[in-house]
């Protein structure tokens, strides 16, 4: 099962759940709670998303090892195409 269809599924169940508690009818401190609960639960994924990228920005590797590689295949492919009588 692919992430998206993971997603899918768990808003579904969300939505059936919170439209059975929206159409039966519930004591009186209840449907204050119920009604909004979509938009809290946007608002908790929003900071959930966020706090994920920030992480995951903050720990993010540097490969230096690859960087210099990839620096002496510029350098080879300029000197190459330099031989063919491209200029930079």
């Amino acid at each position: 099962m692919t992430k998206l269809l993971q997603w899918l599924l768990a808003l579904a169940l969300l939505g059936v759940a919170w439209i059975a508690l929206t159409l039966e009818p519930l004591p009186p401190p209840w449907p204050q709670l119920v009604w909004p609960l979509p938009t809290y639960l946007l608002v908790a994924f929003g900071c959930y998303s966020l706090a994920t990228v920030g992480h995951r920005l903050a720990t993010f590797n540097d490969c230096e090892a690859a960087a210099r590689e990839l620096q002496s295949q510029i350098q080879e492919a300029r000197a190459d195409l330099a031989g063919r009588g491209m200029t930079f």
